[in-house]
């Protein structure tokens, strides 16, 4: 086949599908591509041959490579966030039961960990939005819908409920909370803890969690 006639074929087979189609199918060839290369492999070039059209197609949904990079950000941090909701939803108990309420504290961050270990790329990716670019969408969700930053408000909030943490304490806590899970992420990822055997891993999985728990639920302390 000739390259005009597949290039033809390409635009007809573009025509047909529905609309938003050819959008979210690049989000999706980029979040792949970011899977296994993180950010940098996120190429609007590549991601048009994975869709199956004409690179030009890009352009009618992406101002440039920039934009594309930014929408497989944000869908990066929703597989990080459905991943976390997923872990809380295991923890068993009502809502403001104390030890229900330390229990999700503990599943996201060990669900955090958990993806920057298993996701990699997409970990990296879903830190990396381009600096014209949000971060995150101007409306929050719920449940496996929320941000992690939802996720963890949420929960900081049910430790106050719960009578674990003190409320003249919780406003901004949890930026030091996230930092701190956030840090050992990056050094047993891609620094110099990476090479830690698992044994050791899950040590400092241990520490870092239980430095967290104590820090948030000392009478008068400060995480």
């Amino acid at each position: 086949m000739s390259a005009d006639r597949s290039t033809a074929g390409n635009t007809r087979s573009a025509a047909r599908r529905p609309r938003g189609a050819v959008r979210d199918g690049l989000i999706a060839a980029g979040l792949e591509l970011a899977r296994t290369g993180g950010p940098d492999a996120v190429v609007l070039r590549e991601a048009t041959r994975i869709v199956g059209v004409v690179p030009n197609a890009a352009y009618r949904h992406f101002a440039d490579r920039d934009e594309l990079l930014a929408a497989v950000c944000l869908a990066a941090m929703d597989e990080l966030g459905a991943r976390m909701a997923a872990e809380v939803a295991r923890v068993p108990g009502e809502h403001g039961d104390p030890d229900a309420a330390f229990g999700r504290l503990a599943a996201l961050g060990m669900a955090y960990l958990a993806f920057a270990r298993e996701e990699p790329g997409l970990f990296a990716t879903a830190f990396s939005v381009p600096e014209q670019h949000p971060y995150l969408p101007p409306t929050s969700g719920s449940g496996s819908e929320s941000t992690p930053l939802d996720q963890l408000r949420d929960v900081l909030d049910e430790l106050v409920e719960a009578g674990l943490l003190d409320a003249g304490r919780r406003e901004g806590i949890e930026v030091p909370v996230w930092s701190t899970v956030h840090g050992l992420a990056v050094l047993t990822g891609q620094g110099p803890l990476r090479a830690a055997p698992e044994e050791d891993l899950r040590m400092l999985t241990d520490r870092v969690l239980g430095f967290i728990g104590e820090s948030l639920l000392a009478p008068g302390g400060s995480a």
